[in-house]
């Protein structure tokens, strides 16, 4: 199941406690990074408590280790789902990577190799995730530096299987299309096109920075005009689905991002 459109909103981050707890969040809705509030009580849980007031949240995790080659945790899973229980939020977001290795965790968000072996192996643990969830899993591309040797399907294929074969919808990262077509070669917008529009629920927006020859996803400045102009083209095709403006570094004050996803929902809404 997709989840429904919520509107447009932001990542809500410890910067913007203040005005969430001031009640100056103004948006559709917002989105939270899930550890950074399971189990967590004080100054992070009142802000949540005061946004949920005026608008739905959104769990977005990122160490649920959706494609890791190690055990899943199933404990933390249940610690997710029960945050999600506790906001009535309608789904889970992460990130089709893996993160953990040999019983480490690599604190990054690691691209799988695109092959058959991987395919049925990530597919399987996205219905063992579902099934402990108990709602969907909506998953985010995520940014490339490198393509794998062992690749058998492009990046389309290995998603229209995945949702065939899981049910699970996609948080489409338009920034990290764009980083990853910069990287490894190939052209963002031929992605963008070949994506079953019916699977697509989320949008993230958000910026890059230069990395050598290529560009590095640090979410760390204002949305590029070139990937405005993807965002674009994406709601041409799919409509008006939730849309949040991500900052991770050099986070501004929650009025900016307010600004820039009221520039999302008048291109969207003008789509």
């Amino acid at each position: 199941m997709v989840p429904r459109a919520l509107g447009f909103g932001f990542g809500l981050r410890p910067r913007h406690f203040s005005d969430a707890l001031s009640g100056l969040i103004v948006a559709d809705c917002v989105e939270i990074i899930a550890e950074n509030f399971a189990g967590r009580g004080g100054r992070p849980r009142a802000a949540l408590e005061r946004v949920r007031r005026d608008c739905p949240v959104l769990v977005h995790s990122v160490g649920l280790d959706v494609g890791g080659m190690d055990p899943l945790d199933t404990d933390h899973v249940r610690r997710v789902a029960a945050l999600a229980d506790e906001i009535e939020a309608s789904s889970v977001s992460d990130h089709l990577c893996f993160s953990r290795l040999g019983g480490g965790h690599g604190h990054d968000l690691w691209p799988l190799p695109r092959t058959r072996a991987s395919l049925e192996r990530v597919a399987a643990r996205v219905r063992q995730i579902q099934d402990l969830l108990r709602r969907p899993l909506v998953l985010e591309n995520v940014s490339a530096y490198i393509e794998y040797a062992a690749n058998e399907m492009d990046e389309s294929e290995f998603w229209a299987e995945l949702f065939v074969r899981t049910g699970c919808a996609m948080l489409l990262d338009v920034n990290n299309v764009y980083v990853t077509a910069t990287n490894v070669g190939g052209r963002a917008e031929q992605l963008l096109d070949r994506l079953p529009a019916a699977r697509i629920s989320q949008i993230h927006l958000a910026g890059h920075a230069p990395l050598g020859a290529g560009l590095l996803d640090d979410h760390g400045s204002a949305v590029a005009d070139v990937v405005w102009d993807l965002y674009r083209r994406v709601t041409a095709r799919v409509g008006s689905v939730t849309t949040i403006i991500e900052r991770d570094t050099n986070v501004p004050p929650a009025l900016d991002l307010m600004a820039e996803a009221d520039r999302a929902r008048a291109f969207a809404e003008a789509a």
